[in-house]
C-alpha cells in the first residue's frame, strides 16, 4: 500500500504501517494545501491506490529482509523525518518501528525490500507478495491521525485496509463491518434520541445525556444500587475536586498528572478535579477509628472522575474525559480477603448476566516473579493475593489467561471482557488488589489482638463507566434494548381520533402498573405511526380501533413486525409485566 501511495504523491513522507486487529494501516504525511491545511486522501485516491495494488500484488516480487547499522539506516532514510525519528528511538532504547516500548538500545535495524521499495521493518513477511490474494484485500477508510498520538504533533493521513485468505472470508468480514457500523453507538444515539455531545461549546469528550439515555441509565442505576445494597455494600458520596494534599499523598501527582486536569485557585491553594474515587473513600474509612469487629467495609460509589484524554482518542461514549464508574472499594482483614473476592467475582458476574451478557474473557494479571523488588508489598502479601483471585475463578468454573508480569505495580488484578452479540469483547470489569494506598495513607485497623494492623484494600469497578457500559450496551442490542430498559416500552396507536380516548385510558392503566407508555395522537396514517415506533426500536406497539374499543383489547405488533393479533389489556399487561420484572431479553 505504501508502494501505491508514493506512486501517486511522490512527495508523501512515510510514518508508520503496522498490523492491526483484522488489518493494518500506514500513515503518511502528504504535506500541506494551498490553504496550509493538511493535504488529505479522497475517496476517488482511495480507489486506484487499491487498484494498483492489487496490480502489484500479482506481480510475485520477493518479500527480502536484511538490517543496516543506525548510521547506514540513517542516511538511506535521510529524506523521511519520521522514520530518522524512529531510528533515533531505536538506538537510544525507546521504542521499536511500531511505536512500542523496547528494553535495550539497538546498533542495527531491520529493513524490507520488495521491487525498488525499501521500508523499515521488524517483519517477518511473507516470501512473496503473491501470496496476497488480491481479491481479498481492501482498502477500507482514511482519517486524520495526529504522529505518536500527539495533538502537538504533526497530523498525518491514515489510509485502514484489511487482508484475508480469500475473497469469501473478505466478503464475510465486511457484511460483519456493515452490521457493527448499523449498531455504531454513535448513529444510534442521535437517531434514538439518548445522547449527544457539543464540542465547541461544552468541549469534547463531554456527554450531554438526553430524557430518553438518562431514562435508561437511572434504570441501570437503580438496579444496580439495590444489587449493591443487597450485597452488604453502602453507598457514599464524594467531591468533584480536592486539595492537592490529597493528590501528593495518594501519588497521583507523581505518578498521574498527565491524566489530570490543571489545578484551580481556590482561596491560594490548589484544588484538581477528581480522576479517581479511591482517596475519598480512604478518607471516609479514616474518619473514624476501625477495628475488626468493623471489618469489611464496603463503599461504592457512583463517582464521576475527569481525565484528560487526547482529542485524537475520543470516541463517543468509550473513550471520554468526564464520566461517572460504579466504584467501589473493600477494607478487610487478611483472613477476609478471599470471601471478599469470590463475592465481588460472583455479584461482577451475575450483575453484567443481567444485562444480557453471557461470555466473558478472564484475565489474571500478576506480577513478573523475576522483579519482586519492582511491586509494593511483600512477597507474602502477593502470594496470598493471587492465589485468592485463582481460587476465585477456579470455584466459579471461569477459564482464565494468566498474564505474567502484567500487574500493576500495587497489586494483582482480575479484568472480566464480555462479548457482545457479534462476538466482540470490551473491558469492563476489574477487580483490583492495592497494597500502595493502605501504606501511603497509613490505613490501620485494630485487631482481636489489641494490635493495629495494616487492612487489604480491593478497588472494584463492575461496569468500568456509566458512558462506556451505556456504549457497549447500544451496541450489544443494536438500540433495540430488552422491555425492562427500553426508555419506551409500549406506544399506543388509536386509528382515528375517535379512538384516542380509549388509547389514553389504557395508556394510564399501564402507566399505573409503572409501564413507560406514549400515545401517539398524531395525525400520520397508522402505517407510519407504526413505522415510526419501529425505528425507535419501541418493543411494542398496541393499535386500538372500533373492535378493540368494543372489547376492550389491544392488537399487539412487536419491533420485529410480528402481529400478534387482539389481546385482552390485562393478558397484555400480565405479559409484559413478567417479562419487566424478570429482566427477560423476550418480547
Amino acid at each position: 500500500m505504501a508502494e501505491s501511495v508514493l506512486e501517486f504523491f511522490p512527495d508523501a513522507k512515510l510514518a508508520i504501517g503496522p498490523p492491526i486487529e483484522d488489518g493494518f494501516y500506514y500513515d503518511f504525511d502528504l504535506g500541506k494545501d494551498e490553504e496550509g491545511k493538511p493535504r488529505t486522501f479522497s475517496e476517488e485516491d482511495l480507489e486506484k491506490i487499491e487498484k494498483r495494488m492489487k496490480k502489484l500484488l500479482k506481480q510475485n516480487a520477493q518479500f527480502e529482509h536484511s538490517t543496516m547499522s543506525v548510521e547506514e539506516a540513517k542516511s538511506f532514510f535521510e529524506d523521511e523525518p519520521y522514520k530518522l525519528e524512529l531510528i533515533d528511538e531505536l538506538a537510544a532504547g525507546k521504542v521499536d518501528d511500531m511505536g512500542e516500548p523496547i528494553s535495550e538500545p539497538v546498533d542495527e535495524v531491520s529493513i524490507y525490500q520488495h521491487r525498488e521499495f525499501v521500508d523499515l521493518c521488524r517483519g517477518p513477511h511473507v516470501p512473496s507478495t503473491k501470496k496476497i490474494r488480491a481479491n481479498a484485500v481492501k482498502l477500507l477508510r482514511t482519517s486524520g491521525a495526529y504522529w505518536r498520538g500527539d495533538e502537538n504533533r504533526p497530523q498525518l493521513q491514515r489510509i485502514y485496509g484489511t487482508a484475508w485468505h480469500n475473497r469469501v472470508e473478505l466478503e464475510q468480514y465486511l457484511k460483519r463491518l456493515e452490521e457493527i457500523e448499523k449498531r455504531d453507538h454513535r448513529r444510534l444515539g442521535t437517531q434514538l434520541d439518548l445522547f449527544s455531545t457539543a464540542p465547541r461549546d461544552v468541549g469534547g469528550g463531554l456527554i450531554l445525556w438526553h430524557p430518553k439515555g438518562g431514562r435508561i441509565r437511572t434504570i441501570i442505576e437503580d438496579f444496580a444500587r439495590q444489587q449493591h445494597l443487597e450485597g452488604g455494600y453502602e453507598i457514599v458520596y464524594t467531591p468533584h475536586i480536592g486539595r492537592s494534599h490529597l493528590w501528593e499523598t495518594s501519588g497521583h501527582l507523581d505518578f498521574y498528572r498527565e491524566s489530570m486536569y490543571s489545578p484551580m485557585d481556590i482561596d491560594g491553594l490548589e484544588y484538581y478535579l477528581k480522576p479517581m474515587n479511591c482517596p475519598f473513600h480512604i478518607m471516609i474509612y479514616q474518619s473514624d477509628r476501625r477495628s475488626y469487629r468493623d471489618l469489611p467495609i464496603r463503599m461504592a460509589e457512583w463517582g464521576t472522575v475527569y481525565r484528560f484524554e487526547r482529542s485524537g482518542t475520543l470516541h463517543g461514549l468509550l473513550r471520554v474525559r468526564g464520566f461517572t464508574q460504579d466504584d467501589a472499594h473493600i477494607f478487610c482483614t487478611p483472613d477476609q480477603v478471599e470471601d471478599e473476592i469470590s463475592r465481588v467475582l460472583n455479584f461482577s458476574l451475575n450483575l453484567l448476566e443481567a444485562f444480557g451478557f453471557e461470555e466473558f474473557d478472564v484475565e489474571l494479571s500478576v506480577r513478573d516473579p523475576a522483579t519482586p523488588e519492582k511491586y509494593a508489598g511483600s512477597d507474602e502479601m502477593w502470594e496470598m493475593a493471587e492465589a485468592a483471585l485463582v481460587r476465585a475463578l477456579e470455584e466459579r468454573g471461569l477459564p482464565h489467561r494468566r498474564m505474567e508480569g502484567e500487574a500493576v505495580f500495587y497489586g494483582p488484578k482480575i479484568d472480566i471482557k464480555i462479548k457482545d452479540a457479534l462476538g466482540r469483547t470490551w473491558q469492563l470489569t476489574t477487580i483490583q488488589f492495592d497494597f500502595n494506598l493502605p501504606e501511603r495513607f497509613g490505613l490501620i485497623f485494630v485487631g482481636e489482638d489489641g494490635q493495629e494492623h495494616r487492612p487489604y484494600m480491593v478497588h472494584r469497578a463492575l461496569m468500568g463507566s456509566m458512558e462506556r457500559f451505556f456504549g457497549v450496551l447500544i451496541e450489544h442490542y443494536g438500540g433495540a434494548f430488552p422491555v425492562w430498559l427500553a426508555p419506551v416500552q409500549v406506544v399506543m396507536i388509536p386509528i382515528t381520533d375517535r379512538h384516542v380516548e380509549y388509547a389514553r385510558e389504557v395508556a394510564e392503566q399501564l402507566r399505573a402498573a409503572g409501564m413507560r407508555v406514549e400515545v401517539d395522537d398524531s395525525g400520520n396514517r397508522m402505517s407510519a405511526k407504526i413505522r415510526d415506533a419501529q425505528l425507535q426500536k419501541v418493543p411494542y406497539m398496541l393499535i386500538v380501533g372500533d373492535r378493540e374499543v368494543e372489547a376492550n383489547t389491544v392488537a399487539v405488533r412487536t419491533r420485529d413486525e410480528e402481529d400478534r393479533g387482539a389481546i385482552p389489556v390485562e393478558e397484555f399487561k400480565e405479559h409484559a409485566l413478567n417479562l419487566i420484572t424478570t429482566r427477560s431479553q423476550e418480547l
